[in-house]
């Protein structure tokens, strides 16, 4: 069970791994993935299951960043 401030670490640690990803793409949809979630999930009186579904994405957000960091973006700017 996740109090408030447990609940707002655990987004602070979502955000601060999806910093983690070479491409910016990934970085931003990390970023709106994390708030979204939190937003829709506010309300809820029962924070246990938002503080599991968050700790679970919080494996797979830092385990997509290792797995991206062993390609790294091309050094040259796409124009398109």
């Amino acid at each position: 069970m996740g109090s408030r401030s447990e609940l707002l670490s655990l987004c602070r640690a979502l955000l601060r791994a999806g910093r983690q990803f070479p491409h910016y793409n990934l970085r931003e949809y990390t970023k709106r993935r994390t708030m979204d979630g939190f937003r829709m999930n506010k309300n809820l009186t029962d924070q246990s299951k938002a503080y599991a579904e968050a700790k679970a994405q919080l494996v797979v957000v830092e385990r997509s960043v290792k797995l991206y960091s062993l390609y790294p973006p091309p050094k040259t700017k796409n124009i398109m």
